[in-house]
């Protein structure tokens, strides 16, 4: 180690190098825990973000323990609804209450409310959305219908479809799937409402066995248009998974092709305008295991600026957060610790949000959890 402005004995020297060295260190870790919370992939500005690991408040509720969490979204107040699918181990109950389906959230963390009948929900909760009156609007894979409440879940407001029938050709989950031109579903994935228009674009199909397409109702739930995922001829081997559905404010509809690796993009009526492939390289080799099979573009949101340059997209390969320039459809950064069950990291995410700020929240399946990754601004 090189000495400087060191003066008298070697001892002193080595005692001024052995303190100067504790502070480097001290001060190498502490830098290490306000560093934003990004991946840069190239010299472009890309957003920051940093773990805030005092959010939500804990415990929740009243000593409530949360399954996996299958979705969630934001109103315009930055309330976070998450959708608990209560699948805990009964013996955890000895410890904790089971949470409620829904749970509401402020910007702050705090419980607001938890609330939900799990019959009448259905079964495995996967997405939601909130509207401009602040209605939320709920979709439950395992069930042919989506589900309008009031925000404090004292009223279901609209139901689209019959519960217990799918749209297949008996009308049940072992019938063929039909992809008819009726509001029912079978195996819904996603939900998002054009807020110009009042119209409602739900994914439908996010199993294997189930329809294909994405479907466009009208504000009162009556069926308008579809369409299925593109595919080339080349592709026609390519299962069709409409796992995620997002609408931009310049009315485009963004569609997570999970199987496919990849985002799909259409306008408004369905024509189809480009593919944006998210890539990934394994960090492990994958020889002698499964490698690249839960997908990399499983749910995605925009960014909170007006024209919402980025998209934030879960890939649950890499287990990270990929930042995609939305023009160029180029991967900028990702963040996230990757896969694990220590702060910042992730275990099966499967839902994501952005609130006003740009704050971007993360809600794991298998984790069991929400994080919340505070915006930095750009850099």
């Amino acid at each position: 180690m090189q000495k400087i402005g060191c003066k008298g004995n070697g001892k002193s020297c080595s005692r001024v190098d052995s303190r100067a060295s504790l502070i480097a260190v001290m001060s190498a870790l502490m830098l290490l825990t306000v560093l934003p919370f990004s991946t840069r992939v190239n010299a472009e500005q890309v957003p920051q973000f940093q773990l805030d690991s005092l959010w939500p408040k804990l415990p929740l509720g009243d000593n409530w323990l949360t399954g996996g969490l299958g979705g969630m979204c934001i109103d315009d107040r930055n309330h976070v609804f998450l959708l608990n699918r209560q699948n805990v181990a009964p013996g955890e109950l000895d410890g904790a209450k089971l949470a409620p389906p829904i749970i509401e959230l402020d910007s702050d963390g705090n419980v607001v409310r938890g609330w939900g009948d799990p019959e009448l929900l259905g079964e495995r909760l996967h997405d939601c959305h909130v509207d401009q009156d602040q209605n939320l609007w709920i979709i439950a894979s395992g069930t042919g219908v989506v589900q309008k409440y009031t925000a404090d879940g004292r009223e279901l407001l609209m139901q689209i479809g019959e519960t217990g029938k799918y749209d297949s050709s008996d009308g049940s989950r072992e019938g063929r799937p039909l992809n008819s031109d009726r509001a029912q579903f079978f195996l819904p994935a996603a939900i998002d409402i054009d807020a110009d228009t009042g119209e409602i674009y739900i994914a439908d199909g996010e199993l294997p066995g189930g329809n294909q397409r994405i479907a466009v109702l009208d504000h009162q739930g009556k069926f308008l248009r579809q369409w299925p995922l593109h595919r080339t001829e080349a592709e026609r081997e390519l299962t069709v998974l409409p796992h995620c559905l997002r609408v931009s404010h310049d009315n485009l509809v963004y569609v997570c092709d999970r199987r496919a690796d990849r985002i799909q993009v259409f306008d408004s009526q369905g024509k189809f305008i480009r593919n944006i492939d998210v890539s990934f390289e394994p960090v492990t080799s994958p020889k002698d295991r499964r490698s690249g099979a839960r997908g990399t573009a499983v749910v995605l949101a925009f960014s909170a600026d007006p024209e919402q340059r980025f998209l934030y997209v879960v890939n649950q390969n890499s287990v990270m957060v990929d930042v995609l320039n939305r023009r160029t459809g180029q991967i900028v950064s990702s963040f996230g610790g990757g896969p694990g069950r220590y702060r910042g990291q992730f275990t099966l995410p499967h839902g994501i949000a952005v609130d006003s700020s740009g704050n971007v929240y993360i809600a794991e399946q298998e984790g069991r959890r929400i994080q919340k990754f505070t915006y930095l601004g750009l850099d």
